[in-house]
């Protein structure tokens, strides 16, 4: 195939110059530990609590900040060594007009997904501070939502750069509260108890941690899958391997593991002195909502302090609501440069105003496992292309039906936990979806769905030097 015939996306890639990069404690730790450093992900580690004790959640959260690294470190070093995005180093896996699609649009999708979420968590949380009573797809519910949603959509429809001193010190702030807030709450975690009822034959069959040590792998895995995928694009700004790991460590598995350990404490100590907070929530009958939970823990500390920091979580919503839209409005924009970018942008708005609104944002557990049984098998599959071709190959013609099987059949395996009496909710269905998506690549590139691979303009093909290693200073 010659390069006129690529996908303009591609013809006109260019890697990212060394002279660009930054060391991983100014770039790649510091973006990650403010995704970590979120209520959705903090409050996600309800789940592990309705099925264990926090021991059983603290051990989950420990193996799932060890995998979620694990989705990161392959597109990571994919971005660091070609100096391209996602969208390029996935053509590999996925073919030069199949990867238009997945990963692609799809995480463009999902980050209309992510924008609800944050649309939603700000409304309840401004909503709480005002002392009012929080109903989803209530006028006034709507009111907010509408008016926070699009504001942000609009704001990362036309440029964030105002944002990017925010956000430099925004995610201490939920990190200070989480603290606080679990500390004032401590002396409940001696009285908590896990709501969910095992049938008698599950004690036989599923280990004693299991169930609260699974739902919190899969929470962390389910939030995470994204960003971990999108690690190419972080690595596109890291100098050399040690970069990637080093702000793959202190950014992901180390913030994942303070953000979700705090998270649990808080609510364990809130339930445990309050069984209301709970049952309020909905644990343990099968629909959960981890928002009332958090929101519900956060309130048990009382006063002025609870109020505080429902208006600073308000304020910690801002950078990923618009951030969220923004990488939307830039992946669509990319890939259909022939559709406007503001437009495009402001209807994915739209639609995360919607389900924010709606309340269906609210449904973190239902978000996570679709978040993770998409971009699982995306992850294990660009995995298993990447140490079968000992790094990254380069664009494969057309589309590359290993690729694409093998996402199909990760998919389907790792959405089964959303069918009745087949699956469990909160299971480890990111990390089936991966170990699928991984195999069946290997299998299916060994008996010829790989195609061959072609050339990108001589620029974009080069392979940007390593930059020596340098000292860092300490995080």
């Amino acid at each position: 195939m010659a390069n006129g015939q690529l996908p303009g996306y591609l013809a006109s890639a260019a890697p990212n110059p060394q002279a660009n990069r930054a060391p991983w404690y100014k770039t790649t730790a510091p973006a990650y530990a403010g995704i970590f450093l979120s209520v959705p992900f903090m409050a996600g580690m309800a789940g592990a609590l309705q099925y264990g004790s926090v021991w059983a959640a603290t051990i989950g959260l420990i193996v799932g900040a060890l995998f979620c690294f694990l989705l990161y470190y392959v597109p990571g070093m994919m971005g660091m060594r070609s100096g391209m995005p996602l969208y390029v180093v996935g053509t590999s896996t996925f073919g030069t007009h199949g990867g238009l699609l997945i990963p692609g649009i799809l995480m463009g999708i999902l980050q209309i997904g992510w924008h609800a979420v944050f649309t939603f968590t700000a409304t309840t949380f401004f909503m709480s501070a005002m002392g009012w009573e929080v109903v989803a797809g209530e006028p006034t519910f709507w009111i907010v939502a509408v008016v926070w949603g699009l504001v942000f959509a609009f704001v990362g429809a036309v440029g964030i750069s105002w944002l990017g001193a925010l956000s430099s010190f925004i995610p201490a702030v939920p990190l200070i509260m989480i603290v606080v807030a679990a500390i004032a709450n401590g002396g409940g975690l001696s009285q908590f108890q896990a709501t969910f009822a095992l049938p008698e034959v599950s004690p036989a069959l599923i280990p004693a941690l299991g169930l609260g040590a699974f739902a919190a792998i899969q929470a962390a895995a389910g939030f995470f899958a994204t960003a971990g995928a999108a690690g190419a694009d972080f690595g596109t700004n890291s100098r050399n391997p040690r970069d990637v790991t080093l702000g793959g460590f202190f950014g992901i598995s180390l913030a994942a593991f303070v953000a979700g350990f705090f998270g649990i404490l808080l609510m364990a100590g809130a339930m445990g002195e309050d069984a209301s907070i709970a049952k309020d929530a909905g644990m343990g009958t099968g629909t959960l909502d981890t928002f009332a939970a958090f929101i519900g823990s956060i309130g048990h500390v009382g006063g002025t302090m609870s109020k505080a920091m429902f208006w600073l979580f308000v304020v910690a919503c801002i950078c990923p609501t618009a951030f969220c839209v923004f990488i939307a409005g830039n992946v669509f924009s990319t890939l259909l440069p022939k559709v406007p970018r503001i437009p495009i942008t402001m209807v994915g708005g739209v639609v995360g105003v919607i389900l924010a609104g709606s309340g269906i944002a609210a449904d973190l557990v239902s978000f996570f496992l679709i978040i993770g049984a998409s971009f699982g098998p995306i992850v294990g599959a660009m995995t298993a292309d990447y140490l079968r071709s000992g790094g990254w190959a380069g664009p494969r013609r057309g589309i590359n039906w290993a690729g694409y099987i093998a996402w199909a059949c990760g998919l389907f395996v790792g959405l089964l936990g959303r069918i009745p009496e087949i699956g469990f909710p909160y299971g480890l269905s990111t990390l089936l979806s991966f170990v699928v998506g991984f195999a069946l690549y290997i299998i299916l590139a060994d008996v010829g769905c790989e195609p061959p691979v072609v050339s990108l303009p001589k620029p974009a093909q080069e392979e940007p030097a390593e930059a020596p290693e340098a000292e860092a200073p300490a995080p």
